[in-house]
């Protein structure tokens, strides 16, 4: 993925904004905290504000760019959350929003063998993600314009049940506390709405597609999508989210 801070920030303000009632989910005071894809360290500020020592972590330059440039009081470090390297039993709390359905089916156990490394004993793993039937009315949209023209669309993201993704939280040593699938319409003040989404969020089905296909792919989407997603000049989403919460046994 190649992020574009700026416009991120701009456009799609929204992740963070409903990433906050996540935040209070952490409980207790003066907590160790990892921001597991901090992105442009919004919520990685609000964490520090309600007294938590908190380190974000990113594998966008672009993103740990901003969020240095922004909150320079704070720690931010550049790395994979596949590959992340802490220091174990490190953090009261790893939390991660919007984040771990980037990471393809294959990797989650072990993204979340090294989130149950970094907390210590006791340490809660606090979590949103998308859940299953996430943006579903866009990526049908995209598979079946894909298609017209002969292409495969393959899914980037990776969408679980709560069963699916409690079974793999609990293989990793963790133990689900509290999980919960819920629909959260998500409107877009942009007013290109889903094309900027598209272009922001799903790249890598475009890969050795021309610009040219790409933008007609993308305006044929819109089209498609404008009679059950566009109401009185304003584009909403069909989101789903996972929010949940696990706990490294003591």
């Amino acid at each position: 993925m190649e992020w574009d801070a700026e416009t991120y920030a701009q456009k799609f303000s929204f992740v963070a904004r409903y990433g906050e009632g996540l935040v209070e989910m952490i409980h207790g005071e003066g907590l160790s905290v990892l921001d597991l894809g901090c992105g442009d360290g919004s919520l990685t500020q609000l964490i520090a504000q309600k007294g938590h020592h908190v380190l974000g972590l990113d594998a966008s330059p672009d993103l740990v760019k901003r969020a240095r440039d922004h909150y320079p009081e704070l720690q931010f470090v550049l790395a994979d959350a596949v590959e992340m390297e802490v220091p174990g039993e490190s953090f009261d709390v790893v939390f991660s929003n919007a984040v771990l359905h980037w990471i393809p089916r294959e990797k989650q156990s072990v993204v979340l063998s090294r989130i149950f490394c970094a907390l210590k004993p006791g340490g809660r793993f606090i979590f949103e993600l998308g859940g299953y039937g996430n943006t579903d009315s866009v990526h049908a949209a995209l598979r079946c314009e894909m298609e017209r023209r002969g292409l495969n669309y393959t899914m980037p993201f990776y969408f679980p049940t709560i069963g699916e993704y409690a079974q793999l939280v609990e293989q990793s040593g963790l133990l689900m506390r509290k999980a919960f699938l819920f629909d959260r319409p998500t409107l877009l003040a942009d007013p290109d709405g889903p094309r900027n989404w598209i272009n922001m969020f799903v790249q890598d089905p475009f890969n050795g597609i021309s610009p040219a296909v790409k933008s007609q792919i993308i305006t044929a989407v819109v089209e498609q999508l404008r009679p059950s997603l566009y109401r009185d000049g304003t584009w909403c989403i069909d989101y789903v989210r996972l929010r949940g919460e696990a706990e490294r046994p003591a």
